[in-house]
């Protein structure tokens, strides 16, 4: 990606420093959030600009990137190690591995995928951290292995919600990330999982990952199909769609006293009403990424079989083939993920 616009080019290839290995991608996601940067991208470097200058500089950040300059996307990645740089311990030549898309070199911490330094897996090669990187269970397909990191961003989410057995969930929008929510909420014996999304093939998917009740929101209003199925739990709702007016949205239908978890991530400007909050006295959560030991357990859980998510892989393209690939996504009837095999 270049000035916003994809295109499929050689570039140099990456060396690891220390502490770095270099690995040959075998299967990279593409994730909402790179179609989100190709839309939205300058408006969201605006805002990056805005919020550092009314803030103090926070060390661990990314380091920005330039969008004149080549950006290689793709975090959501499986690869196999290459060669190893100088003070690697805890990896080897041979090892399939996968990692939280972040590297550390002298000059910070570094976005694998949003990086003009780092490239992603939408190449042949990326450098990982050796301290980052976890090893892939023997056996474990690699395109199972590349749907860790979607599945760590919604064990985030679930985490943060601080949703309890106790608890019902409404789950709006059964894309990547939603039905991510929806298996991890299962994998925790959360229920009743009530979740909603016109597209009819999103809607099978999310009963085959763990909703209780699916609904077409252009036939029944979500939540009077929780209302139907159960209405008595409190309820946690998962906001997992990220357009303007979905969170209002949420807060108009929410009983009083719910819990609303935003982790669609929206780069529009959205307005809402805060007295609707403040009438329900409502809590509203905001989510971003995830932390080490969720990645880690969200790996363990694909390996375990303890959640399947291989039925939302419905494509593979090579590198040729990423730009059609992303038009291709703009249609969720045919495809939920697609994964780039180089």
């Amino acid at each position: 990606m270049t000035n916003w616009e994809l295109s499929v080019d050689d570039l140099p290839d990456p060396v690891p420093q220390s502490g770095q290995a270099l690995t040959r991608v075998l299967a990279c996601g593409i994730c909402g959030s790179d179609l989100h940067v190709l839309q939205h991208g300058a408006q969201q470097i605006a805002l990056r600009d805005e919020l550092a200058a009314e803030n103090p500089p926070d060390p661990l950040s990314p380091q920005p990137f330039e969008a004149d300059q080549p950006v290689v996307m793709g975090h959501e990645f499986c690869c196999e190690v290459v060669e190893l740089g100088p003070g690697c311990e805890n990896l080897a030549v041979g090892d399939v591995v996968v990692s939280m898309p972040g590297a550390f070199d002298a000059t910070g911490v570094h976005a694998i995928g949003y990086s003009n330094r780092y490239p992603g897996g939408y190449g042949e090669l990326l450098v990982v951290s050796d301290l980052l990187a976890l090893k892939v269970p023997s056996g474990l397909p690699a395109r199972a292995a590349a749907l860790t990191e979607p599945l760590a961003v919604g064990a985030h989410a679930v985490a943060k919600s601080g949703i309890g057995s106790s608890d019902a969930a409404v789950v709006l929008g059964c894309g990547p990330v939603g039905l991510a929510v929806i298996a991890d909420l299962a994998a925790r014996g959360v229920g009743p999982i009530v979740a909603s999304d016109y597209s009819p093939a999103r809607r099978r998917l999310a009963e085959h990952v763990g909703a209780h009740e699916v609904v077409d929101p252009g036939q029944e209003h979500v939540m009077a199909a929780w209302r139907r199925v159960d209405g008595i739990r409190p309820v946690v709702i998962f906001e997992a769609v990220g357009v303007p007016g979905m969170l209002e949205a949420c807060m108009r239908m929410a009983p009083k006293g719910t819990r609303i978890t935003v982790v669609g991530v929206c780069l529009e400007t959205d307005s809402v009403r805060p007295a609707i909050g403040i009438f329900k006295e409502l809590a509203i959560q905001f989510v971003l990424g995830y932390e080490p030991h969720e990645f880690a357990g969200s790996l363990l859980a694909i390996a375990e079989g303890k959640v399947d998510l291989g039925p939302l892989v419905t494509s593979t393209v090579d590198i040729d083939g990423v730009p059609q690939a992303f038009s291709d996504l703009a249609h969720p009837d045919d495809h939920v993920k697609i994964l780039v095999e180089p």
